[in-house]
């Protein structure tokens, strides 16, 4: 397995102040790099959504391009979000939360393009809700009164109310919660239920503590309908770096492209990339459900007005200061 930088961002109350104080300041960072064939220095969130990724490293997609990459760890999408604005990274994998990317374009217009989304719904499965193993709710409703738990961050905290909102659970208290401490928290008796991301339904599963009460949530009760997509993640470049190296950036998207590849056509034998990048690992690996992935050339109208479906959820909550559209941020092929 390849070398992983560890390079968690500084922790921040949210990434629109991060960009507010950085976007003057660190205007062009792309004038700072040395010229030549440049490190491509691509951030990732330790989750499974990020599979392509993995394939792309491990099978040696990036090194067959002729390209350099060099692979940033960090604790969270904002986290990324904050690092590409600062110019310490030229680019995120997939699973990176698209609601954080968005307002660090608000933060610097014209900050990045999303080149590869990772499209979860009822059937590839990523957000569900789980109760304990012995809890009697039959519906999302029965939750109502309850202490529930959302998962880290503006966008994560959003879709748990919300959803809890419109799927008629009244008066719950919801929390912030890392998702690892989901399940033990259920378990503890600390919360009722918990909207999630996988692996945490499997994990639970598997262990027999906990229980899945519905799968795809945001496809549900944001966008009408289970089977949407939801572009929840997104893997991106930075505008700067699209503009300052076109070819390289063109080779990176292709080589991550056999990556998503290889992901939809041997998904088992993909799985064994989970261990190292990620913590998911042995009989988890095996189990946990593989996301969805779409290429910047196979978005479809429909599908990108699902993604400003989500866009427009933020946009009504206030959490971006301003509407944005999706389909200017789509990278659409060449220089930004």
């Amino acid at each position: 397995m390849k070398k992983v930088n560890s390079a968690a961002g500084i922790d921040r109350r949210t990434v629109l102040k991060a960009g507010a104080a950085l976007a003057g300041a660190l205007a062009m960072p792309g004038l700072l790099r040395a010229r030549g064939t440049p490190t491509i220095r691509v951030g990732y969130w330790p989750i499974s959504a990020c599979l392509p990724y993995y394939v792309a490293i491990e099978k040696g997609f990036f090194d067959q391009a002729g390209l350099k990459v060099e692979v940033q760890r960090y604790a969270g999408a904002q986290q990324i979000t904050e690092a590409m604005l600062a110019g310490r990274c030229d680019g995120c994998a997939n699973g990176t939360g698209t609601a954080n990317q968005a307002i660090g374009e608000l933060a610097q217009p014209g900050l990045l393009k999303f080149f590869c989304s990772n499209p979860t719904n009822a059937r590839n499965v990523l957000d569900e809700i789980i109760v304990g193993a012995d809890n009697d709710a039959n519906t999302i409703a029965d939750l109502s009164g309850k202490r529930v738990a959302g998962g880290p961050g503006i966008q994560n905290m959003t879709l748990a109310r919300t959803v809890f909102e419109r799927a008629g659970a009244k008066d719950v208290e919801v929390v912030e919660l890392p998702f690892n401490q989901h399940v033990p928290s259920i378990v503890a008796g600390h919360i009722d239920a918990a909207y999630t991301l996988e692996p945490q339904g499997t994990i639970g599963r598997l262990n027999g503590s906990t229980r899945v009460l519905e799968t795809g949530v945001i496809a549900h009760y944001i966008l009408g309908d289970p089977m949407a997509p939801w572009h929840g993640g997104a893997a991106s470049l930075t505008s700067q770096f699209l503009a300052d190296y076109p070819d390289e950036s063109t080779a990176f998207i292709e080589a991550y492209r056999k990556g998503v590849a290889y992901v939809r056509d041997n998904p088992d034998d993909a799985r064994q990339y989970l261990d190292g990048y990620s913590w998911v690992k042995g009989d988890l690996a095996r189990e946990v459900p593989i996301s969805g992935y779409t290429m910047y050339d196979e978005f479809t109208p429909e599908s990108i007005q699902y993604f400003q479906d989500f866009f427009d959820l933020f946009s009504e909550a206030g959490i971006f200061s301003s509407p944005l559209q999706v389909a200017p941020m789509i990278y659409a092929g060449g220089a930004a």
